[in-house]
């Protein structure tokens, strides 16, 4: 045999042990089925780089549920429907409870705070952080209270702005306000400049994350640190944003009264001193901005999107928009302040919620898990630092789960007679013990702004309802909406 042959044949049985080896599981038990891919690169060629879950649903179609894929060195467990997810992420929560340590992210905050930690420092945090928010108000009267005023904000600011007008910021600002004023103990006006400079920052960062050179960054972190592109600069201004937690957390410093906290940072420090000899302790410096980087995003970007995009289905279906505004003007009338009490009495508007929040689907392939450990999952074992991916896309398309998945439609959530009715497979807000930590906030906001918005206007686009592209605009780590033009009509 020739030495050429030799190598060929050499290189071949390389393979073809490597593709065993990645078969195989731990302990005996195999992984889950997936696709071939190649040496290196396994299937990253073959991934939709617009839509990565489209990719994922249709090889779980071939594969099954559980299923594994490789994109480059990262092995990834994908989980797909309704049943699957959720015996994952709750009926063993407990093997299911680790965050993956996303490259992107972790850039973001360093690797401290709540949203990608494991172990200890995700319990305490966690556990600090969901008391504290609930001292404060979060999911209380009290919360409750600040949503309605900042809505006068955002009910005036509307009103005084010449249609048309792009809504994104002047909802970004009221969102962001309400989690401003339990994090940092204060709102901003609507023309602080440096205000919104911070909510351009928060809205580049997740169209980047969405976009093809943001998931290059999470497969080769560690090539593309040192390398020129787009993402050197959604850095710089991360770390713009950075800086100002810095200086708010200096000044709430220098002004601190341990017996009186004034907010979510207040809170945080008076623990920090008081286990500062604790070696155990998850309350340091590092955690503390982080988390509260954490918190200013999240309580962000998500939920002003969500009221875009919700805002946008209601345009595009005259009809849905006319039927809501006759609920609310019918149940709480023109000048009530709308509560969460009354959404007992406005089901087909909550019904209307509920769906844009199902529609948009807006973190689709869900914040990756990770197998701190073997887990062994329907026969198969995912072995230790594996990521996980349980597919929120997949459990709120399930077509055993809604009568029509794809089609915008508030009958999903109601019954023959009418009223609200709730669908287990609703995981907007994932599930599990990873669930959104501010999911209680969210349906807050989203209750009292909308119905105020659909209280006080008539919401049209200058091209009209068929000028509208309400596929997302990207749609990789979140859905993106496109953005449009709104003519808001007092009523």
């Amino acid at each position: 045999m020739s030495e050429s042959s030799m190598l060929l044949l050499a290189t071949l049985v390389l393979l073809l042990l490597l593709l065993a080896w990645r078969r195989r599981g731990t302990r005996g038990l195999p992984l889950p089925p997936g696709p071939t891919g190649l040496p290196l690169l396994g299937n990253l060629p073959q991934v939709d780089k617009t839509a990565p879950f489209k990719t994922f649903m249709k090889w779980s179609e071939q594969y099954g549920p559980v299923m594994t894929v490789t994109l480059g060195p990262v092995r990834i467990v994908a989980l797909s429907g309704y049943q699957t997810v959720k015996e994952a992420l709750v009926d063993q929560a407990d093997d299911f409870t680790g965050r993956a340590p996303v490259p992107f992210l972790n850039r973001v905050v360093k690797g401290y705070g709540l949203a990608i930690s494991n172990g200890e420092r995700w319990r305490q945090l966690r556990r600090f952080t969901l008391s504290t928010l609930r001292d404060f108000g979060m999911g209380r009267k009290r919360m409750e209270q600040w949503i309605q005023e900042e809505s006068r904000h955002l009910l005036e600011s509307m009103r005084q702005t010449k249609s048309p007008f792009d809504p994104t910021f002047f909802l970004s600002r009221a969102v962001s306000n309400v989690i401003c004023s339990l994090v940092f103990g204060q709102r901003f006006s609507y023309d602080d400049v440096n205000f919104l400079r911070l909510l351009q920052i928060i809205s580049d960062t997740f169209r980047f994350g969405s976009k093809p050179w943001g998931q290059l960054y999470n497969i080769f972190p560690r090539l593309m640190t040192y390398t020129p592109g787009p993402h050197q600069k959604v850095f710089r201004h991360m770390d713009e944003l950075r800086e100002f937690v810095m200086a708010k957390i200096h000044q709430h410093k220098d002004t601190l009264d341990p017996d009186n906290p004034r907010d979510y940072i207040d809170c945080f420090l008076i623990r920090l001193e008081q286990e500062s000899d604790l070696p155990t302790t998850e309350f340091f410096y590092d955690n503390l901005v982080s988390t509260v980087i954490n918190l200013f995003i999240a309580g962000t970007e998500t939920t002003s999107t969500t009221m875009r995009y919700a805002m946008m289905l209601l345009i595009k279906h005259p009809e849905i928009q006319e039927q809501m505004h006759k609920e609310i003007e019918t149940v709480i009338g023109a000048h009530h302040i709308p509560q969460m009490e009354d959404r007992k009495s406005l089901p087909y508007t909550d019904a209307v919620i509920h769906e844009a929040q199902r529609y948009l689907d807006i973190v689709p392939l869900n914040i990756p898990h990770y197998a701190t450990k073997d887990i062994s999952f329907r026969g198969y074992t995912i072995p230790k630092d594996t990521v996980i991916i349980p597919m929120l896309h997949s459990v709120l398309r399930d077509e055993d789960q809604w009568e029509k998945p794809w089609t915008f439609n508030p009958d999903h959530f109601l019954d023959k007679n009418g009223n609200f009715k709730k669908n287990p497979a609703f995981y907007a807000f994932s599930a599990g013990k990873r669930a959104c930590v501010g999911e209680s906030l969210a349906r807050m906001e989203l209750l009292i702004f909308l119905v105020s918005i659909v209280q006080q206007f008539h919401l049209s686009t200058p091209g009209g309802p068929s000028s509208l592209d309400i596929k997302p605009e990207l749609s990789s780590f979140g859905n993106i909406p496109r953005r449009y033009e709104l003519i808001a009509t007092p009523c």
